[in-house]
């Protein structure tokens, strides 16, 4: 059997809920982008009939090709979610050879389990969406909860921010590392805080794993508001790097930097792989006694965010342009899909 080339042989799509990501992985990889419709943001994501409805027409030849579709679920989710189905059914009915879903950011994924009655599990609902349209594997980034990787039969590779973040922090704010402790703004976010911590201890002198403490929070069912319970472990005199993997509202955030200024904290960073930053939100952490507020561009930033003095962002299109090559080529994933500390 003949060897497969990268240009001939592989194609990559997008809706429109990141173009730019899609265009820097398309370049990153040597091919152009696919066009799927006429009129739509250049031809290349999705456009619309008059009525709303998504309109799809793949522009090249797809058929016995690795089709990789780049789309995010970010705000607006449905549309998006909308839009990446009917992708994927056009290429399933154009005989592709493989489909691979690339989700940076999996929209509903906070919604993984019954918390009370009555309650959907939407994440496992759109898991099945995607298989039902022809979804033959499933490339993301920090999903919230890890078992949604169960939530799929089809092969699904997970990658993490945490090292991409911590080489980040070493070469752009080595002067955060000194005398830094992790924090993590939640009892759940703990694994996470942990494995940064380890991230960065490897990349310091000493190849220490970094302190961590942990600041419990609770939400107040009847406002919804975050409420700080106590911050455990020690942080008076020292810098702080709060990890997230979801930036929404920032209440969490901002909540959690009060309380830890409160324990001494002397000064305090946040790092988070998606930053959806819903309405006031960067009213917010402007307010706030945060010093900088890491993210990544898994999501398509508005410009009052890129030009917003606290935020500053982390491309992912090197680590979803070598996540895509490898898996194009069938060769190893290990040391991008890192495992968790022991």
């Amino acid at each position: 059997m003949a060897r497969r080339t990268l240009n001939t042989d592989l194609r990559i799509l997008s809706g429109n809920a990141n173009l730019p990501l899609a265009l820097r992985i398309a370049e990153l990889l040597g091919v152009e982008l696919c066009q799927a419709s006429a009129g739509a943001k250049g031809g290349y994501g999705p456009g619309r009939f008059p009525d709303g409805e998504v309109s799809v027409q793949i522009r090249q030849t797809v058929r016995g090709k690795d089709v990789f579709v780049i789309q995010p679920l970010s705000p607006p989710v449905n549309d998006h979610l909308v839009e990446l189905l009917i992708l994927v059914d056009a290429l399933r009915r154009a005989s592709c050879r493989e489909i691979c879903a690339v989700i940076p950011y999996l929209g509903y994924a906070r919604q993984d389990r019954k918390t009370t009655g009555r309650v959907p599990i939407s994440a496992r609902l759109v898991a099945d969406l995607l298989e039902t349209a022809g979804v033959s594997r499933v490339l993301t980034m920090d999903l919230h909860a890890g078992q949604i990787q169960g939530f799929f039969t089809v092969p699904l590779d997970h990658l993490r921010s945490d090292r991409l973040l911590a080489r980040h922090i070493h070469t752009e704010h080595p002067d955060w590392l000194g005398n830094l402790t992790v924090a993590s703004p939640d009892l759940g976010g703990v694994w996470r805080a942990r494995r940064m911590a380890k991230r960065l201890g490897e990349l310091t002198p000493k190849k220490k794993e970094l302190p961590m403490v942990v600041v419990v929070t609770q939400r107040d069912e009847r406002d919804k508001k975050i409420v700080v319970k106590e911050v455990i472990g020690k942080v008076r005199g020292r810098k702080v790097l709060l990890v997230d993997d979801i930036l929404s509202s920032g209440s969490t955030l901002a909540t959690a930097t009060t309380e830890l200024r409160s324990a001494g904290a002397k000064e305090i960073f946040a790092a988070c792989t998606h930053g959806v930053f819903t309405p006031g939100s960067l009213e917010l952490l402007a307010g706030s006694e945060l010093q900088a507020v890491l993210v990544t561009d898994t999501i398509a930033h508005r410009d009052e965010v890129r030009k917003a003095p606290k935020i500053e962002i982390v491309s992912v299109a090197e680590f979803f342009a070598d996540a895509i090559r490898r898996i194009h080529r069938h060769e190893s994933m290990t040391d991008l899909l890192a495992s968790t500390p022991t």
